[in-house]
């Protein structure tokens, strides 16, 4: 069996933060800015407090089945939470994307070197 990654989104707003939070999310907020994310096996957690509540974590698992998905996303969303609740941060709107990637479209630098491969009896 090949090993499948994932990439999990798992979306939320904060809700009810006190002052203190906010200053303390402000004050975290460059390592936590949008044009710095990545999917992590730890997840990768972005907000722009200043603009809105919203904020997103990114994870990246792997499986070895396609179902395989279903425990990353779980995995995925309880590891959100736990990081929320450690620091009392109040959420709501919780909700999750997972993508598998094996089941991605091929991008065109990838299917010209898919062709040339198999032009060349590489399969």
């Amino acid at each position: 069996m090949t090993t499948r990654t994932f990439r999990i989104t798992v979306r939320g707003a904060f809700d009810g933060l006190s002052t203190e939070q906010r200053s303390e999310l402000l004050a975290h907020a460059a390592e936590h800015d949008a044009l710095h994310a990545a999917f992590t096996p730890e997840g990768h957690l972005s907000y722009d407090i200043m603009a809105r509540t919203a904020f997103t974590f990114r994870f990246a698992d792997s499986g070895e089945a396609e179902e395989d998905i279903l425990e990353a996303t779980e995995r995925a969303e309880t590891a959100a939470r736990a990081w929320l609740t450690e620091r009392g941060y109040g959420y709501k709107n919780l909700r999750s994307v997972a993508d598998d990637l094996s089941q991605a479209p091929l991008g065109k630098r990838q299917r010209r070197e898919a062709a040339r491969k198999a032009a060349q009896g590489g399969g």
